[in-house]
């Protein structure tokens, strides 16, 4: 790509969205197939795009900055189209392909363009500082009206007893969610969704609704205290309530083992997650990567490849997210697994995690000697010495993985690696010691 502008990932064209709305056309609008004679020359990206009038829209992103034109009628910016064309671009390369140069109607407002807009200066560096100031402190000061606005919802319901929350059904708390997506935070939006879902979780809900209360009510306290904490923990919280998280660390180059690869997602943006460990350093890594408009995320690594390349971990306290800084290129034969311990260990890892982090779901960990077995409540991961034991989350007990671990173990002690949390554990891969250096997914 040429090095004037920068190809974004599906998360960060999403945060560029100016509302919601935008967020959710501009998610439909990157498909190939709603566009046509799209191209880049690296500093731009131009296509058409197909709308309700005789004439498609014509959107050309500089992504210098990014700064955009389209004849569309939005006066919001970016618009839905243009986001679209991002979107596209950041999915499917073969979809956008390189040119020369863009075509006239492009190349006339590209100029103006640069001319205007807040781009990047020598270095990386904003044009307008001053101005990218100004927009950070409107979006912490709608953030925070959100969290004020939250936190009174979360007071009205104590007040009124978790009973009555199973009473008043969905709507309230998915308007809640909406008032906080309108105050850019959608870290916050999740949570009060999670909260309005609750009562209808089952058994045992007024219990799980107070500890996601205790949460979100954590969170809210700390990002209105943000600038009395650490700053490990400052960027966490900032990651939490829905800001993008970024690289801030040291980069580490080494050659990474592929333990697992899973997606998840909700309708609009399908999420992908890759754990890889460093097999020189010791590190554990996780890279995420996504879809929008229904498209698969365009990273893929094979479970048990071993690959190379540099990896930038995101700032915050506790996180083990990293970008690449180069694509990772595989280097061959596989690679045995890491260092394993017992039950205890793992849970002494999630809880060293959670004082980093307390609103984690899970922390990766790798059992060593463990036995799957069947007990009272379920199936569970148990030490070869029967001292401690793990309950596998119920999505895991019903799964064909859990058949595969079975079948690996015949009885025997086997290396497994997951996601440990507070319901339970989640086996991703596992390893018997016959052919320690074959990695076996579990998903």
């Amino acid at each position: 790509m040429n090095a004037m502008g920068v190809r974004r990932t599906a998360e960060q064209v999403l945060a560029l969205a100016p509302d919601e709305a935008s967020r959710r056309a501009g998610s439909g609008l990157g498909t190939a197939r709603s566009w046509s004679g799209a191209g880049t020359d690296g500093g731009a990206v131009w296509g058409r795009c197909e709308g309700d009038g005789p004439m498609p829209y014509r959107t050309v992103v500089d992504t210098t900055g990014p700064a955009c034109s389209c004849t569309c009628p939005s006066r919001k910016s970016p618009c839905e189209h243009a986001l679209g064309l991002l979107l596209l671009w950041a999915a499917d390369e073969a979809a956008v392909p390189a040119a020369d140069g863009p075509p006239d109607w492009a190349a006339d407002r590209l100029p103006a363009l640069r001319a205007g807009a807040a781009g990047r200066a020598e270095g990386g560096a904003p044009a307008d500082p001053e101005a990218a100031r100004r927009r950070a402190e409107r979006r912490a000061a709608r953030v925070t009206a959100g969290a004020e606005e939250l936190e009174r919802r979360l007071t009205d319901l104590v007040r009124g007893g978790l009973a009555a929350a199973g009473q008043r059904g969905y709507g309230p708390w998915e308007e809640t969610a909406a008032r906080m997506v309108d105050a850019q935070a959608p870290g916050l939006a999740g949570r009060a969704r999670e909260l309005g879902a609750i009562p209808g979780s089952g058994p045992g809900w007024p219990v799980r609704l107070l500890e996601e209360c205790a949460l979100t009510h954590l969170l809210d306290r700390a990002w209105l205290a943000g600038d009395r904490l650490p700053a490990g923990l400052a960027a966490t919280v900032r990651t939490r309530v829905g800001l993008p998280s970024v690289p801030g660390g040291t980069a580490v180059r080494d050659r990474w083992l592929v333990l697992a690869q899973y997606d998840t997602g909700d309708g609009r943006l399908t999420t992908r997650r890759i754990w890889l460990h460093g097999t020189d350093s010791g590190r554990t890594a996780l890279l995420l990567s996504f879809g929008a408009g229904g498209r698969a995320p365009a990273l893929a690594l094979p479970v048990g490849a071993v690959v190379a390349g540099e990896l930038t971990p995101h700032a915050g306290a506790g996180q083990l997210r990293a970008e690449p800084g180069e694509p990772l290129v595989p280097v061959g034969g596989p690679a045995g697994p890491p260092p394993g311990g017992p039950v205890g260990a793992a849970l002494d890892a999630y809880g060293r995690a959670l004082r980093e982090d307390p609103w984690l779901d899970s922390w990766p960990v790798t059992l060593g000697r463990v036995v799957p077995a069947r007990a009272e409540y379920g199936w569970q991961l148990a030490d070869a010495d029967g001292r401690e034991a793990l309950p596998l989350t119920g999505a895991d007990r019903a799964r064909p993985g859990l058949w595969r671990l079975l079948a690996l173990s015949g009885g025997a002690p086997v290396t497994v690696f997951g996601e440990c949390g507070h319901r339970g554990f989640t086996p991703l891969a596992a390893w018997s010691p016959d052919l320690p250096a074959e990695t076996v997914p579990l998903l």
